[in-house]
């Protein structure tokens, strides 16, 4: 089975919402006009995000995350299966504001199932489309060729965000990886987000409620050639233990009541569900050596 039809992710939370366009030249003169740099706190509170998504920046602590990842002016970044763009409308409008390059890796162009047909339009009119608002984006393919994630030895930053508990399942962690240690120059920073399993709990292999072990993102890593240089508790939630009905599903804020794509259980006690908040998550920082 090839690459691009394995890397295909439907995640429990939604459908991986990734764009494929040009960064246009549109989109440069609409950010020359906006001459005053951001600072990250200040890409944080923009008007152009969506409630929805600032409501969540008390469980997703986006400022201190990209300081953790050491974003700064003047990066080419790339962002990693965006999905629905939460960390887009704060990443993109900061580096292009700041003198920077950004860029979208998702689903391969000529990928012609429907879900990814429509993860790329949304992009497009989401975010792509929108230079006035986030400046140029250049979107490109997370497919494991070489050179496809973006040209070798470019990128100064790398992020993911809650995506590797569905590339190991569907057995393509191992080239993104790879690709990304190719696409960052030496040095570069790669920074990964996603929803712990605790030491002390057996792993599915099918990783089937979401979370996974913090020591199997390392392995990945390191494997590809990365040093793990830190680990940050900010993204920690002591309430979560990662046993709930659905998988993290359960939790907001996808709050599911049955399995996933079963009709909804009215019955169903969300209370303590509620209660715990989004998940628990490792924040992990690695590093492309320099030699």
């Amino acid at each position: 089975m090839s690459f691009v039809r394995r890397s295909a992710l439907l995640t429990l939370s939604g459908l991986v919402l990734v764009g494929f366009a040009e960064s246009s030249e549109a989109g440069k003169d609409a950010l020359a006009a906006q001459a005053q740099p951001l600072s990250i706190q200040d890409s944080v509170k923009g008007d152009w995000r969506s409630k929805a998504n600032q409501a969540r920046d008390p469980w997703r602590h986006p400022s201190e995350t990209l300081a953790f990842f050491e974003l700064e002016p003047g990066m080419t970044v790339v962002e990693a299966s965006p999905g629905p763009g939460w960390y887009t409308e704060i990443i993109a409008p900061y580096t292009n504001r700041n003198g920077g390059r950004f860029l979208a890796a998702g689903f391969p162009k000529d990928d012609e199932r429907g879900y990814a047909q429509r993860s790329r339009r949304n992009f497009q009119e989401n975010f792509a489309d929108r230079p006035d608002l986030y400046g140029p984006i250049e979107v490109t393919e997370l497919s494991g060729v070489a050179g496809s994630v973006a040209p070798a030895n470019t990128a100064d930053l790398i992020l993911t965000f809650r995506n590797v508990h569905n590339w190991v399942p569907a057995g393509t962690a191992e080239e993104i990886f790879a690709e990304f240690f190719r696409a960052l120059r030496p040095g570069g920073v790669l920074g990964v987000v996603d929803h712990r399993l605790p030491a002390e709990l057996a792993e599915d292999p099918r990783l089937s409620t979401g979370y996974i072990h913090e020591s199997t993102v390392i392995q990945l890593a390191e494997r590809a050639g990365f040093v793990l240089e830190g680990s940050s508790e900010i993204n920690q939630n002591e309430a979560d233990n990662a046993d709930h009905p659905f998988g993290v599903w359960t939790l907001p804020p996808t709050r599911l009541t049955a399995p996933f794509r079963k009709d909804p259980d009215p019955d169903f006690d969300r209370t303590p569900y509620d209660a715990i908040g989004e998940s628990d998550r490792f924040t992990l920082r690695f590093r492309k050596p320099k030699s």
